[in-house]
């Protein structure tokens, strides 16, 4: 407790940005929820390394982040809430899944795009009452495949990321939902125009394969 307190000091007496990351990579890297709140006011600031840091402190946390990201969406400060963004698309919890699908295909920023269209890929569907889990996957899979589309690379690279994921999780129960990844990435192989992207669909058909 102790330590985490001096912790969290050290980021509000941070005087300069390098500092300021230093300190926010400490703090995340001990793993206390009590870090929470503090990684969590560093989404709001201007500096994009502490940001990150503290990303990744909260994914690292997982589930118990959620409830806080949640409660501190912030609608005014489009910066912190796209940092959030990425959080959920890292921790999987199905709270964030209608924030994630409408962020997928309508954000302005290709790097929240590309976020949100993976952090579907890797939804906990076990976490969703049962009745709910085909619907909800239904609108992700269509969600993912029309990021397909993105006049943006990164976030078709992603969205091929994210089908993988998907497939290999819902595939053996859902085969509807195999089938029709597969049928996109085939459309995709003949009209993807980026090399990456090329590769990496046929690892994911692959991967998928099997």
């Amino acid at each position: 407790m102790r330590e985490v307190t001096k912790l969290i000091e050290a980021v509000n007496k941070a005087d300069s940005a390098d500092k300021l990351l230093d300190a926010v990579e400490n703090l995340a890297d001990i793993g206390s929820e009590l870090a929470i709140p503090t990684l969590i006011e560093v989404l709001g600031f201007n500096n994009p390394g502490a940001a990150v840091a503290a990303v990744e402190g909260l994914i690292k946390l997982g589930e118990p982040a959620v409830p806080y990201l949640m409660n501190n969406l912030d609608d005014y400060n489009y910066g912190a809430r796209a940092w959030s963004i990425r959080a959920f698309a890292g921790i999987g919890d199905p709270i964030a899944l209608d924030l994630l699908l409408k962020a997928a295909v309508t954000d302005f920023s290709q790097s929240v795009r590309r976020a949100a269209v993976r952090g579907l890929g890797i939804i906990r569907w076990s976490k969703l009452p049962p009745q709910e889990i085909l619907p909800r996957q239904q609108e992700t899979l269509k969600t993912m495949l029309l990021a397909t589309n993105d006049g943006e690379w990164v976030v078709r690279y992603a969205a091929v990321v994210g089908l993988e994921s998907l497939g290999q999780t819902v595939g053996k129960i859902q085969p509807e939902f195999l089938e029709q990844i597969k049928l996109r990435f085939q459309e995709m192989k003949d009209i993807e125009v980026e090399t990456a992207i090329c590769a990496r669909i046929q690892l994911a058909w692959e991967n998928l394969k099997g």
